[in-house]
Protein backbone atom coordinates (compact mmCIF):
# COMPACT_ATOMS: atom_id res chain seq x y z
CA UNK A 1 0.00 0.00 0.00
CA UNK A 2 1.54 3.09 -1.03
CA UNK A 3 2.01 6.30 1.57
CA UNK A 4 -0.25 9.27 0.87
CA UNK A 5 0.59 12.47 2.24
CA UNK A 6 -0.93 14.21 5.23
CA UNK A 7 -3.91 15.75 5.34
CA UNK A 8 -1.82 18.96 7.09
CA UNK A 9 0.93 20.60 5.98
CA UNK A 10 1.57 23.79 8.38
CA UNK A 11 4.41 23.22 10.97
CA UNK A 12 5.05 25.22 14.13
CA UNK A 13 8.81 26.42 14.07
CA UNK A 14 10.91 27.21 16.65
CA UNK A 15 10.35 30.79 17.07
CA UNK A 16 12.30 32.99 19.92
CA UNK A 17 8.80 34.51 21.51
CA UNK A 18 5.40 34.25 21.41
CA UNK A 19 3.57 36.58 19.80
CA UNK A 20 1.39 39.71 21.46
CA UNK A 21 -1.47 37.65 20.99
CA UNK A 22 -0.51 34.43 22.47
CA UNK A 23 1.35 36.65 25.92
CA UNK A 24 -2.29 37.59 26.31
CA UNK A 25 -3.92 33.86 26.87
CA UNK A 26 -0.98 32.64 28.19
CA UNK A 27 -1.28 35.45 31.17
CA UNK A 28 -5.50 34.55 31.26
CA UNK A 29 -4.74 31.26 31.46
CA UNK A 30 -1.60 31.30 34.51
CA UNK A 31 -4.25 32.76 36.79
CA UNK A 32 -5.17 30.25 39.10
CA UNK A 33 -8.46 28.67 38.83
CA UNK A 34 -9.60 30.58 35.54
CA UNK A 35 -10.55 27.80 33.15
CA UNK A 36 -12.25 27.65 29.82
CA UNK A 37 -15.63 28.64 30.82
CA UNK A 38 -14.91 31.63 32.55
CA UNK A 39 -12.51 32.64 29.61
CA UNK A 40 -15.30 32.17 26.89
CA UNK A 41 -17.72 33.73 29.34
CA UNK A 42 -15.28 37.27 29.28
CA UNK A 43 -14.65 36.79 25.76
CA UNK A 44 -18.46 36.95 25.03
CA UNK A 45 -19.01 39.71 27.14
CA UNK A 46 -15.73 41.75 26.00
CA UNK A 47 -15.50 40.98 22.46
CA UNK A 48 -11.90 40.16 22.62
CA UNK A 49 -8.77 39.35 24.39
CA UNK A 50 -7.80 43.18 23.75
CA UNK A 51 -10.25 44.59 25.27
CA UNK A 52 -10.41 41.95 28.07
CA UNK A 53 -6.83 42.99 29.01
CA UNK A 54 -7.45 46.62 28.15
CA UNK A 55 -8.57 47.16 32.03
CA UNK A 56 -8.27 44.43 34.77
CA UNK A 57 -9.56 46.23 37.64
CA UNK A 58 -11.79 43.84 39.50
CA UNK A 59 -14.76 46.17 39.25
CA UNK A 60 -14.78 46.05 35.24
CA UNK A 61 -13.86 42.46 34.81
CA UNK A 62 -16.80 41.73 37.19
CA UNK A 63 -18.93 42.52 33.88
CA UNK A 64 -17.80 39.30 33.11
CA UNK A 65 -18.69 36.75 35.73
CA UNK A 66 -14.76 37.14 37.56
CA UNK A 67 -14.43 38.18 41.14
CA UNK A 68 -12.63 40.10 42.42
CA UNK A 69 -10.42 37.58 44.12
CA UNK A 70 -9.55 35.73 40.12
CA UNK A 71 -9.24 39.38 38.95
CA UNK A 72 -6.52 40.88 41.41
CA UNK A 73 -4.26 37.21 40.46
CA UNK A 74 -4.28 38.02 36.66
CA UNK A 75 -0.59 38.13 36.19
CA UNK A 76 1.14 41.05 35.43
CA UNK A 77 2.78 41.78 31.79
CA UNK A 78 6.14 41.71 33.80
CA UNK A 79 5.71 38.94 36.04
CA UNK A 80 8.69 36.35 35.88
CA UNK A 81 6.66 33.19 35.54
CA UNK A 82 4.96 34.53 32.79
CA UNK A 83 8.11 35.32 31.26
CA UNK A 84 10.29 32.00 31.89
CA UNK A 85 7.11 30.22 30.91
CA UNK A 86 6.51 32.10 27.91
CA UNK A 87 10.51 31.41 26.75
CA UNK A 88 10.07 28.21 27.31
CA UNK A 89 6.83 27.62 25.14
CA UNK A 90 8.51 29.38 22.17
CA UNK A 91 11.86 27.21 23.06
CA UNK A 92 9.82 24.01 22.56
CA UNK A 93 7.81 25.32 19.07
CA UNK A 94 4.85 25.83 21.21
CA UNK A 95 2.02 28.11 19.92
CA UNK A 96 -1.33 28.67 21.18
CA UNK A 97 -4.51 28.62 19.67
CA UNK A 98 -7.54 29.90 20.69
CA UNK A 99 -11.30 29.01 20.47
CA UNK A 100 -11.90 32.50 18.23
CA UNK A 101 -8.54 31.99 15.84
CA UNK A 102 -9.30 31.32 12.25
CA UNK A 103 -7.21 27.86 12.55
CA UNK A 104 -9.14 26.44 15.40
CA UNK A 105 -10.55 23.56 14.22
CA UNK A 106 -14.25 24.02 13.31
CA UNK A 107 -15.04 20.14 14.03
CA UNK A 108 -13.75 20.76 17.50
CA UNK A 109 -15.52 24.40 17.77
CA UNK A 110 -18.32 23.00 17.28
CA UNK A 111 -18.96 20.30 20.35
CA UNK A 112 -21.19 21.48 23.32
CA UNK A 113 -17.82 22.52 26.08
CA UNK A 114 -15.20 23.42 23.46
CA UNK A 115 -12.03 24.70 24.87
CA UNK A 116 -11.43 28.12 24.91
CA UNK A 117 -7.84 27.42 24.54
CA UNK A 118 -5.05 24.98 23.03
CA UNK A 119 -1.16 23.98 23.49
CA UNK A 120 -0.04 23.40 20.15
CA UNK A 121 3.45 21.46 19.24
CA UNK A 122 4.05 20.43 15.74
CA UNK A 123 2.17 20.42 12.60
CA UNK A 124 -1.25 22.70 12.69
CA UNK A 125 -4.33 22.36 12.01
CA UNK A 126 -4.74 18.75 11.69
CA UNK A 127 -7.32 17.23 9.36
CA UNK A 128 -10.57 15.52 10.82
CA UNK A 129 -9.26 11.98 11.39
CA UNK A 130 -10.15 9.16 13.15
CA UNK A 131 -9.67 8.90 17.29
CA UNK A 132 -8.88 5.28 18.71
CA UNK A 133 -9.16 4.54 22.07
CA UNK A 134 -9.12 1.41 24.47
CA UNK A 135 -7.66 -0.29 27.45
CA UNK A 136 -4.59 0.87 28.56
CA UNK A 137 -3.56 -2.78 29.83
CA UNK A 138 -4.70 -4.50 26.35
CA UNK A 139 -3.44 -7.60 24.81
CA UNK A 140 -0.79 -8.02 22.33
CA UNK A 141 -3.86 -9.22 19.96
CA UNK A 142 -5.62 -5.87 20.25
CA UNK A 143 -2.76 -3.72 20.15
CA UNK A 144 -1.64 -5.70 16.72
CA UNK A 145 -4.80 -5.14 15.44
CA UNK A 146 -5.11 -1.49 16.17
CA UNK A 147 -1.32 -0.77 14.88
CA UNK A 148 -2.46 -2.53 11.49
CA UNK A 149 -5.44 -0.74 11.21
CA UNK A 150 -4.16 2.91 12.16
CA UNK A 151 -0.95 1.90 10.06
CA UNK A 152 -3.42 1.01 6.71
CA UNK A 153 -5.51 4.20 7.57
CA UNK A 154 -2.75 6.77 7.92
CA UNK A 155 -1.62 5.06 4.81
CA UNK A 156 -4.61 6.00 2.82
CA UNK A 157 -4.12 9.56 4.37
CA UNK A 158 -6.57 9.92 7.38
CA UNK A 159 -5.23 11.30 10.54
CA UNK A 160 -4.52 9.18 13.83
CA UNK A 161 -5.98 10.63 17.13
CA UNK A 162 -5.22 9.49 20.29
CA UNK A 163 -4.16 10.49 23.94
CA UNK A 164 -0.67 8.94 24.18
CA UNK A 165 -1.54 6.65 26.84
CA UNK A 166 0.02 2.92 27.26
CA UNK A 167 -1.79 0.24 25.53
CA UNK A 168 -4.14 1.02 22.94
CA UNK A 169 -3.36 4.63 22.41
CA UNK A 170 0.19 3.84 21.71
CA UNK A 171 -0.65 1.12 19.50
CA UNK A 172 -2.52 3.44 17.28
CA UNK A 173 0.22 6.70 17.29
CA UNK A 174 2.57 3.91 16.39
CA UNK A 175 0.59 2.25 13.39
CA UNK A 176 0.45 6.14 12.03
CA UNK A 177 4.05 6.88 12.79
CA UNK A 178 4.87 3.12 10.87
CA UNK A 179 2.35 4.92 7.64
CA UNK A 180 4.35 7.84 7.46
CA UNK A 181 1.44 9.31 8.35
CA UNK A 182 -0.62 11.85 10.39
CA UNK A 183 -1.21 11.50 14.06
CA UNK A 184 -2.37 14.05 16.94
CA UNK A 185 -2.01 13.47 20.47
CA UNK A 186 -4.20 14.71 23.02
CA UNK A 187 -2.62 15.18 26.37
CA UNK A 188 -4.13 15.10 29.89
CA UNK A 189 -1.53 17.45 31.33
CA UNK A 190 0.97 20.44 30.23
CA UNK A 191 2.33 19.96 27.31
CA UNK A 192 5.50 20.38 28.95
CA UNK A 193 4.79 17.26 30.70
CA UNK A 194 5.31 13.68 29.43
CA UNK A 195 3.19 11.06 30.94
CA UNK A 196 3.31 7.85 30.77
CA UNK A 197 7.29 8.54 31.04
CA UNK A 198 7.90 5.52 29.10
CA UNK A 199 5.84 7.17 25.99
CA UNK A 200 9.46 9.92 26.44
CA UNK A 201 10.35 8.55 22.51
CA UNK A 202 7.03 8.82 21.28
CA UNK A 203 6.27 11.97 22.36
CA UNK A 204 9.40 13.53 20.71
CA UNK A 205 8.56 11.78 17.86
CA UNK A 206 5.13 12.69 17.55
CA UNK A 207 6.01 16.19 18.44
CA UNK A 208 8.83 16.18 14.68
CA UNK A 209 6.11 14.58 12.71
CA UNK A 210 2.96 14.99 14.34
CA UNK A 211 0.93 17.14 16.34
CA UNK A 212 1.17 17.50 20.49
CA UNK A 213 -2.15 19.47 21.93
CA UNK A 214 -3.30 20.16 25.46
CA UNK A 215 -5.91 22.32 26.85
CA UNK A 216 -4.15 22.87 30.10
CA UNK A 217 -1.99 25.39 31.23
CA UNK A 218 2.19 24.37 31.44
CA UNK A 219 3.41 22.42 34.37
CA UNK A 220 0.13 20.40 35.04
CA UNK A 221 0.13 17.31 36.23
CA UNK A 222 -1.61 14.58 34.90
CA UNK A 223 -4.37 14.27 37.63
CA UNK A 224 -6.99 11.98 37.19
CA UNK A 225 -9.72 14.51 36.64
CA UNK A 226 -8.02 16.11 33.46
CA UNK A 227 -8.38 13.41 31.26
CA UNK A 228 -12.66 13.03 31.11
CA UNK A 229 -11.77 16.69 29.58
CA UNK A 230 -8.81 15.05 27.84
CA UNK A 231 -11.71 12.77 26.22
CA UNK A 232 -13.99 15.01 24.96
CA UNK A 233 -10.75 16.54 22.71
CA UNK A 234 -10.03 13.25 21.09
CA UNK A 235 -13.39 12.79 19.93
CA UNK A 236 -14.27 16.28 19.73
CA UNK A 237 -11.34 16.40 16.55
CA UNK A 238 -12.22 13.47 15.01
CA UNK A 239 -15.24 12.27 12.52
CA UNK A 240 -15.61 9.14 13.91
CA UNK A 241 -14.46 6.83 17.16
CA UNK A 242 -12.58 3.43 17.18
CA UNK A 243 -12.96 1.67 20.34
CA UNK A 244 -10.63 -1.36 21.41
CA UNK A 245 -10.63 -3.59 24.85
CA UNK A 246 -12.98 -0.97 26.63
CA UNK A 247 -14.03 -2.26 30.13
CA UNK A 248 -17.80 -1.16 31.61
CA UNK A 249 -17.32 2.37 33.08
CA UNK A 250 -13.52 2.73 31.39
CA UNK A 251 -12.48 5.94 30.03
CA UNK A 252 -12.58 4.71 26.51
CA UNK A 253 -16.54 4.53 27.20
CA UNK A 254 -16.54 8.17 28.23
CA UNK A 255 -15.12 9.30 25.37
CA UNK A 256 -17.65 7.03 22.92
CA UNK A 257 -20.42 9.07 25.20
CA UNK A 258 -18.89 12.39 24.10
CA UNK A 259 -18.77 10.96 20.60
CA UNK A 260 -22.02 10.33 20.24
CA UNK A 261 -22.85 13.53 21.95
CA UNK A 262 -21.10 15.27 19.31
CA UNK A 263 -22.61 13.65 16.54
CA UNK A 264 -19.84 11.48 15.42
CA UNK A 265 -19.63 7.81 14.02
CA UNK A 266 -18.48 4.87 16.90
CA UNK A 267 -16.82 1.84 15.72
CA UNK A 268 -15.46 -1.03 18.14
CA UNK A 269 -13.21 -4.29 18.09
CA UNK A 270 -15.37 -7.23 18.90
CA UNK A 271 -13.61 -9.30 22.12
CA UNK A 272 -13.64 -11.99 23.92
CA UNK A 273 -16.66 -12.80 24.91
CA UNK A 274 -15.66 -13.54 28.79
CA UNK A 275 -13.11 -10.70 28.75
CA UNK A 276 -13.72 -8.32 31.59
CA UNK A 277 -11.50 -5.85 29.28
CA UNK A 278 -14.07 -6.20 26.53
CA UNK A 279 -17.08 -6.08 27.70
CA UNK A 280 -17.49 -1.98 27.34
CA UNK A 281 -16.80 -2.43 23.65
CA UNK A 282 -18.97 -5.46 22.74
CA UNK A 283 -21.48 -3.91 24.62
CA UNK A 284 -21.21 -0.83 21.95
CA UNK A 285 -21.43 -3.56 19.83
CA UNK A 286 -24.59 -4.57 20.56
CA UNK A 287 -26.10 -1.00 21.03
CA UNK A 288 -25.36 -0.56 16.94
CA UNK A 289 -21.65 1.06 16.76
CA UNK A 290 -19.94 -0.25 13.80
CA UNK A 291 -18.15 -3.60 13.73
CA UNK A 292 -14.68 -3.17 12.48
CA UNK A 293 -11.95 -6.13 11.95
CA UNK A 294 -10.40 -4.09 9.17
CA UNK A 295 -9.47 -0.58 7.94
CA UNK A 296 -11.80 -0.90 5.18
CA UNK A 297 -14.60 -0.96 7.55
CA UNK A 298 -13.48 2.44 8.53
CA UNK A 299 -12.47 4.06 5.16
CA UNK A 300 -16.21 2.19 3.49
CA UNK A 301 -18.29 4.50 6.10
CA UNK A 302 -16.36 7.65 6.57
CA UNK A 303 -13.52 8.46 3.50
CA UNK A 304 -15.30 6.09 0.76
CA UNK A 305 -13.20 7.84 -1.83
CA UNK A 306 -9.99 6.39 -0.34
CA UNK A 307 -12.21 2.77 0.67
CA UNK A 308 -12.44 2.58 -3.53
CA UNK A 309 -8.17 3.10 -3.95
CA UNK A 310 -7.59 0.66 -0.70
CA UNK A 311 -10.00 -2.19 -2.76
CA UNK A 312 -7.49 -1.21 -5.87
CA UNK A 313 -10.40 0.25 -7.68
CA UNK A 314 -9.06 4.18 -8.40
CA UNK A 315 -11.81 6.27 -7.55
CA UNK A 316 -12.87 8.04 -11.57
CA UNK A 317 -11.58 11.98 -11.46
CA UNK A 318 -14.49 14.24 -10.92
CA UNK A 319 -15.52 16.09 -13.60
CA UNK A 320 -14.91 20.08 -14.58
CA UNK A 321 -17.80 21.86 -12.70
CA UNK A 322 -19.97 23.69 -14.89
CA UNK A 323 -19.49 27.77 -14.82
CA UNK A 324 -20.55 28.30 -11.60
CA UNK A 325 -22.83 31.68 -10.02
CA UNK A 326 -21.00 34.31 -7.48
CA UNK A 327 -22.51 32.73 -4.57
CA UNK A 328 -21.13 29.69 -5.62
CA UNK A 329 -17.91 30.52 -5.35
CA UNK A 330 -17.94 32.51 -2.02
CA UNK A 331 -19.28 29.39 -0.77
CA UNK A 332 -16.52 26.64 -2.51
CA UNK A 333 -13.74 29.72 -1.84
CA UNK A 334 -13.06 29.20 2.30
CA UNK A 335 -13.43 25.43 1.62
CA UNK A 336 -10.10 22.96 0.62
CA UNK A 337 -9.52 19.42 0.96
CA UNK A 338 -10.28 19.68 4.75
CA UNK A 339 -13.84 18.97 5.97
CA UNK A 340 -16.13 22.11 7.07
CA UNK A 341 -18.84 22.53 9.37
CA UNK A 342 -21.87 24.33 7.39
CA UNK A 343 -21.95 26.90 10.55
CA UNK A 344 -18.09 28.43 9.56
CA UNK A 345 -19.31 27.83 5.80
CA UNK A 346 -21.92 30.32 6.39
CA UNK A 347 -19.54 32.71 8.66
CA UNK A 348 -16.55 32.71 6.14
CA UNK A 349 -19.27 32.88 2.73
CA UNK A 350 -20.81 35.78 4.36
CA UNK A 351 -24.08 34.24 2.94
CA UNK A 352 -27.02 33.42 5.01
CA UNK A 353 -27.21 29.95 6.20
CA UNK A 354 -30.10 29.27 3.85
CA UNK A 355 -28.57 30.23 1.03
CA UNK A 356 -25.09 28.07 1.47
CA UNK A 357 -27.60 25.29 2.42
CA UNK A 358 -28.76 25.64 -1.20
CA UNK A 359 -25.77 25.79 -2.67
CA UNK A 360 -24.33 23.05 -1.13
CA UNK A 361 -27.00 20.70 -1.75
CA UNK A 362 -26.79 21.80 -5.61
CA UNK A 363 -22.82 21.54 -5.37
CA UNK A 364 -23.66 17.98 -3.76
CA UNK A 365 -25.15 16.69 -6.91
CA UNK A 366 -23.01 18.25 -9.11
CA UNK A 367 -20.18 16.22 -7.51
CA UNK A 368 -18.42 19.55 -6.20
CA UNK A 369 -18.73 18.93 -2.86
CA UNK A 370 -19.43 15.92 -0.58
CA UNK A 371 -21.07 16.14 3.05
CA UNK A 372 -19.57 14.09 5.97
CA UNK A 373 -21.26 13.21 9.30
CA UNK A 374 -22.04 15.98 11.30
CA UNK A 375 -23.28 18.82 9.02
CA UNK A 376 -19.65 18.70 7.00
CA UNK A 377 -18.71 19.27 3.79
CA UNK A 378 -15.64 18.94 2.08
CA UNK A 379 -14.65 19.97 -1.44
CA UNK A 380 -13.88 17.49 -4.40
CA UNK A 381 -11.72 19.13 -6.86
CA UNK A 382 -11.62 18.15 -10.34
CA UNK A 383 -8.47 15.85 -10.70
Amino acid sequence: MGTRPPLYFSLAMHRDNLSSQELGWLRLHLTPRLGRKALRRLHQVFGSLEAILADTTPARLARGGLSPKLATAIPAEDDPNLAATAAKLAQDGVRLVSLWDADFPPLLAGIPDPPALLYVRGHWPPAPGLAVVGARRAGAESRQMVREIARDLAGHGVCIISGLARGIDTAAHLGALDAGGATVAVLGCGIDRIYPPENRKLFHQIATQGTLISEYAPGTPPLAGNFPGRNRIVSGLALGVLVAEAAVGSGSLITADFALEQGREVFALPGAPYGASCTGSNTLLKEGAHLVTEARDILDLLWSDLARSALGAPAAAPAPLPELSKEALQVLEPMDTNALHIDEIVRKSGLTPMEVSAILLHLELQGGVRQLPGMHYQRIRPG
